[in-house]
């Protein structure tokens, strides 16, 4: 399956790939809405996790945010490239692009899974369910352990988050933050030909 992903991923131009990445993301917003329309009593139930004056947006989702990244910068800086390699998709999608559709990505990315995973999925089931899913739907990391324990151990951080919170704004703030940082670091890394 690794290696049938991979040729598949090989074969789509980068503006393919960035159109799938978006075409994903409605996917995902568009279950989310549908989710939340049949789980929610009703619509302030669902709009009860989103709290736009919550300072914990700004006192816990950006540092939570940046804390990831350094630590996640941390660790391609200490363990083998190896490690890391999920098949070139991050590269390709943020090497290339403008700084303001890296914010675009990142924050489409951030909105619709936070909202599906965080702000429906675990309103219902739970932290732990719905971080193993939200490893699970992160196909490409499967097939290599550490990325995989590195997005279940982020799934569960972000889900923390919101448990402590109760505001899906905070995690799609360090979601957001998180993937905005890395695209601009992939970026600049092969723009300056490392």
């Amino acid at each position: 399956m690794k290696n049938k992903q991979a040729e598949l991923i090989k074969q789509l131009t980068d503006k393919q790939l960035l159109y799938n990445l978006f075409l994903t993301q409605m996917v995902i917003l568009a279950i989310a809405l549908f989710l939340g329309f049949i789980l929610f009593e009703d619509l302030s139930d669902f709009l009860n996790i989103f709290s736009f004056n919550d300072m914990n947006i700004l006192l816990v989702g950006v540092p939570a945010g940046i804390l990831v990244v350094i630590f996640d910068v941390s660790m391609m800086k200490l363990t083998p490239a190896s490690y890391h390699d999920d098949g070139g998709v991050n590269e390709r999608i943020f090497s290339s692009l403008p700084y303001f559709m890296i914010f675009i990505v990142a924050l489409v990315v951030a909105v619709s899974e936070e909202l599906l995973f965080r702000g429906v999925i675990q309103s219902h089931i739970g932290l732990l369910w719905t971080s193993i899913i939200f490893a699970a739907v992160h196909y490409r990391y499967l097939f290599n352990w550490f990325l995989f324990l590195s997005v279940l151990v982020l799934s569960f951080f972000i889900g923390f988050l919101f448990e402590w919170t109760q505001n899906v704004l905070v995690t799609i703030t360090a979601h957001f933050l998180i993937d905005f940082i890395l695209g601009i670091l992939i970026r600049r890394k092969y723009r300056n030909g490392q």
